[in-house]
C-alpha cells in the first residue's frame, strides 16, 4: 500500500483504537471507542464505524470474525510508533510496506525522561545494585528488560565487550602477512593472521605493538580501536608514520574478538509462551528464537551499534513469518564511547510502546554510569 495520509479524526480513532487493544487485548468495538470520547461531540457510534471502515480499507485495521471488534494491523502499530516518537506538532505518514519505524528523534518531546516513573527509575537502578563488569551489566540487563516487559529480554555482548588488553605481540609472517597475538587480563589468547594493504617492516611491528601495549594496557579492547582512530585525527603530523601503522593493524583486525562468537544473555522466554494462545503458532514463534544465532541475527540487522538512537521493529516477519506479531525495541550500550553491546525487548505488538521504548534508552545509558572506564 502506497503511503497514506490519515486525517485527525482518523488518528484520534486509530489511536483510541490501538490503546483500546493493548490495555484489553480483545478486538475493538465501535462503542468502545464512542465511550472514550463521550465528551467529545460528532463522534458517535455510527461516526467511529465509518472511521473504522475508512482505516480498515487503508489496511490499518482488520476485523478477526464477522462480528467481532477491529484488531490493529502491524502497519498501524508501525504509525503508533512513529507518532510517539516523533516532536509534537509533526503530522505523520504511514506504509503498510515499511519493516521498520524511524529511530527516536533526538529530543523528542513525546518521550522525554519523565515518560518513565519514578518508581520504574527507581526499579531499574536497585536492579543492577553491585553491577561491576559488562558481562554482569548484560546478563542483568536481560533480566531486568524480561521482568518490566513481560516479553523476552535479551543482550548481545560486542565482539570484543569485556575483554581488556594486557599485551600484544605482531611476527611478520611475509609480505603483506601479520601474525597478532593479543592476551587479554583474563588469561585468554588469541592469535590471527592479518592481510594488510601495504606491507610493515619488522621495526614499525616492533613500534606498533610497544604503542599499543604502552598507551592502552588494562584498556578494553573495542575502546581501544576507537581511540586510536581518534588520535589518527588529532596527532596525525606528529606521529603519522607511526600511527598509520597502528590504525592500519587495528583496522585489519589486530585487536578483533575471538572465533566463538558474542555472548548474549536471554530472559523471558515463559512470558512469550503466556501471551501466544495459538499452540501451532507458539511452536513455531519458539523454534524462530530457540536458536541464540537466530537471535544474534536480528540484533545485528536491526540495532546499529554505532548509534545511540533506540529502534523499533514492529513485525519480524522477514526474519520468521512465525514472529509476524512481535515488535523488537532495542538500543546500543556504550562505554567511553565505544559499543559494549546490544540490549533489547522482544514481546508481543500488545507492548507498551511508550514506557518501554523509555526503558531500553535508559538502561542503555546505564551502562556509562555503573562501569568503570580508565581515564584517557
Amino acid at each position: 500500500m502506497p503511503d497514506a495520509r490519515i486525517s485527525p479524526r482518523e488518528r484520534l480513532v486509530l489511536t483510541a483504537i490501538i490503546e483500546l487493544y493493548i490495555a484489553t487485548g480483545e478486538p475493538v468495538a465501535s462503542q468502545a471507542v464512542a465511550h472514550s470520547f463521550a465528551d467529545r461531540e460528532g463522534l458517535s457510534s455510527a461516526t467511529v464505524r465509518n472511521v473504522m471502515a475508512t482505516l480498515g480499507e487503508a489496511g490499518l485495521l482488520e476485523q478477526p470474525h464477522t462480528s467481532a471488534g477491529r484488531v490493529p494491523t502491524a502497519a498501524a502499530f508501525r504509525y503508533y510508533v512513529e507518532q510517539i516518537t516523533r516532536p509534537e506538532g509533526q503530522l505523520g505518514r504511514v506504509s503498510a510496506g515499511a519493516q521498520t519505524a524511524s529511530p527516536m528523534p533526538k529530543g523528542a518531546s513525546n518521550l522525554s525522561a519523565s515518560s518513565l516513573s519514578e518508581a520504574r527509575r527507581g526499579q531499574i537502578e536497585d536492579s543492577f545494585t553491585g553491577v561491576a563488569s559488562s558481562h554482569e551489566y548484560l546478563e542483568r540487563t536481560s533480566h531486568v528488560l524480561a521482568l518490566i516487559s513481560s516479553g523476552l529480554g535479551v543482550a548481545l555482548a560486542s565482539s570484543t565487550a569485556g575483554q581488556v588488553l594486557e599485551h600484544i605481540h605482531f611476527s611478520r609472517l611475509s609480505t603483506g602477512r601479520v601474525l597478532a597475538v593479543l592476551v587479554t587480563q583474563a588469561g585468554a589468547v588469541q592469535d590471527r593472521v592479518l592481510t594488510l594493504d601495504r606491507d610493515l617492516a619488522h621495526v614499525e611491528l616492533e613500534t606498533a605493538a610497544r604503542y599499543l601495549n604502552e598507551n592502552f594496557r588494562g584498556w578494553p579492547i573495542e575502546r581501544i580501536r576507537s581511540e586510536v582512530a581518534r588520535r589518527v585525527e588529532v596527532e596525525r603530523e606528529a606521529y603519522a608514520q607511526m600511527l598509520t601503522s597502528v590504525e592500519e593493524l587495528c583496522r585489519k583486525g589486530a585487536l578483533a574478538g575471538g572465533d566463538s562468537g558474542p555472548a548474549i544473555f536471554v530472559e523471558g522466554m515463559a512470558n512469550l509462551i503466556t501471551a501466544e494462545l495459538d499452540r501451532e503458532r507458539l511452536r513455531q514463534m519458539l523454534l524462530a528464537l530457540e536458536a541464540k544465532q537466530r537471535l544474534v541475527e536480528l540484533l545485528t540487522a536491526y540495532v546499529d551499534g554505532r548509534q545511540q538512537e533506540v529502534r523499533v521493529v514492529v513485525g519480524l516477519d522477514q526474519a520468521s513469518p512465525a514472529m509476524q506479531d512481535l515488535v523488537l525495541i532495542g538500543a546500543s550500550a556504550r562505554l567511553g564511547g565505544a559499543n559494549l553491546g546490544t540490549v533489547a525487548v522482544i514481546a508481543p505488538t500488545r507492548i507498551q510502546y511508550q514506557e518501554m521504548i523509555q526503558a531500553v534508552r535508559y538502561i542503555a545509558r546505564l551502562s556509562e554510569r555503573i562501569l568503570e572506564v580508565p581515564a584517557s
